[in-house]
């Protein structure tokens, strides 16, 4: 996929997602519209059951338009749906009335939960806030000592009941019902909505590709490795095998495990063994040193868009991977797959000297490959100053930039290397957040 159609599939993406209202806009012939001041405020509620709708659609992470457009991508359309959803159905609720007391209660439930929902996820589940402020981050991993993130999860699964609500204030109102066109694309739209959410997270994953834990090995004090042995006959199945950088949503099967899916990049370019490298800082990842080998696994993908990015750029032009702790990772994942054939620079930044756990495989590539690979480990931030120092002019001036970590600390990496003359189109980064 050329960097033009990607373009493309974005402004597709966003134009569907912005018209994703208009089947039930255009079922509303029988509204009398003459009445503007009176039903205008309907259709505005209409949008936003559009919008909630599509915004449960995307939750469910299509694998082909991850392929297009990026999960990431898919995630940040996900939140801003839910504002826009909102700031229609504030615009409806205070420009209508109704003597239907039971359907002016479930408007009102319907708003204030789905208000609630919104605050709740920009705070415990997007970056927006705790990736831009050391305090509300720090705030929110006081309160998810206490309240884990799973909990977190099932209560964005509310959303299913903020649609339960309006479909059913819609129904009390005889004028709409009475619209045959409408009511019958309302109800086909909410039930195929429902439908696809069911058989995602129900059905589906049946037929994942499963795997079994065969090592779980210590790579210092706070990091893990993890490999799984994939079963053939699940991979086989798969759309699109795995390739380098890709990541895997997993969901361990072992008794007492947490069921919650979780992603974690790949560290090699190996199709039959999965590696994993995860740091345990999460309610779900401290977990994770109790999975024992022998573990049944379901798999979950693969997603990413960077071997198709590294794909798409000039042959000629370098990679430059900026992993920042178990970032390393997909830059590991990215070295092993394209090192035969590309110049690659790795850029690791480490809190702590025991946090270089891969220094040897690293210096293992340099040796083998020393015309094409050449790499650093920095104890501490990777700020301005130390990546000018790192990074050659040649590589600023056509070096093909990934960055994988912490989120805050992707935003600050973006920022310097903007700032010492590398062009936002050579960068690009994967945060689960939007």
């Amino acid at each position: 996929m050329t960097r033009r159609h990607e373009t493309l599939w974005r402004f597709l993406f966003w134009t569907i997602t912005a018209l994703f209202p208009l089947p039930l806009l255009i079922s509303l012939v029988g509204l009398d519209l003459s009445a503007w001041a009176e039903h205008w405020a309907v259709l505005m509620g209409v949008v936003a059951y559009a919008w909630w709708l599509f915004a449960i659609l995307l939750s469910v992470r299509p694998q082909w338009l991850d392929r297009a457009v990026g999960l990431p991508s898919i995630y940040a359309v996900h939140g801003l749906l839910g504002v826009a959803a909102l700031g229609s159905a504030y615009i409806h609720k205070d420009n209508s009335g109704t003597s239907i007391r039971l359907a002016e209660q479930l408007g009102d439930w319907g708003f204030y939960l789905a208000l609630a929902l919104v605050c709740y996820s920009m705070f415990f589940m997007s970056g927006w806030l705790t990736d831009r402020s050391p305090v509300i981050a720090g705030i929110k991993a006081t309160i998810e000592r206490v309240i884990p993130h799973s909990v977190a999860v099932w209560v964005h699964r509310l959303n299913l009941v903020v649609v339960a609500m309006i479909w059913m204030h819609t129904h009390l109102f005889p004028f709409l019902v009475e619209i045959k066109a409408f009511i019958i694309t309302f109800n086909v739209m909410t039930v195929g909505t429902l439908g696809i959410y069911a058989w995602k997270k129900w059905i589906a994953p049946r037929h994942y590709t499963t795997g079994i834990v065969t090592a779980n090995t210590p790579l210092n004090t706070r990091t893990r490795q993890v490999q799984i042995t994939l079963d053939p006959a699940t991979t086989s199945r798969l759309s699109r095998q795995p390739q380098p950088g890709d990541f895997y949503f997993l969901q361990f099967q072992g008794k007492g495990l947490n069921r919650e899916w979780h992603p974690f990049s790949l560290t090699d370019a190996n199709q039959q063994v999965a590696t994993f490298t995860i740091r345990q800082i999460g309610d779900f990842t401290h977990g994770i040193s109790s999975v024992n080998t022998g573990t049944p696994v379901r798999l979950e993908g693969p997603f990413g868009l960077f071997n198709t990015l590294v794909n798409d750029s000039p042959p000629d032009h370098p990679l430059v991977l900026i992993g920042l702790g178990a970032g390393i990772a997909p830059m590991l994942s990215l070295v092993d797959g394209h090192i035969a054939n590309r110049p690659i620079t790795v850029i690791w930044g480490i809190s702590t000297p025991e946090d270089a756990y891969y220094a040897d495989s690293l210096a293992n590539y340099q040796t083998k490959n020393p015309d094409r690979f050449q790499y650093t480990i920095h104890h501490g931030r990777l700020t301005q100053s130390v990546l000018a120092e790192i990074i050659e002019p040649e590589l600023v001036a056509n070096g093909v930039f990934f960055v994988v970590g912490p989120n805050p600390a992707v935003l600050a990496i973006q920022r310097s290397l903007r700032l010492i003359g590398v062009a936002d189109s050579q960068v690009h980064h994967e945060r689960m957040t939007f």
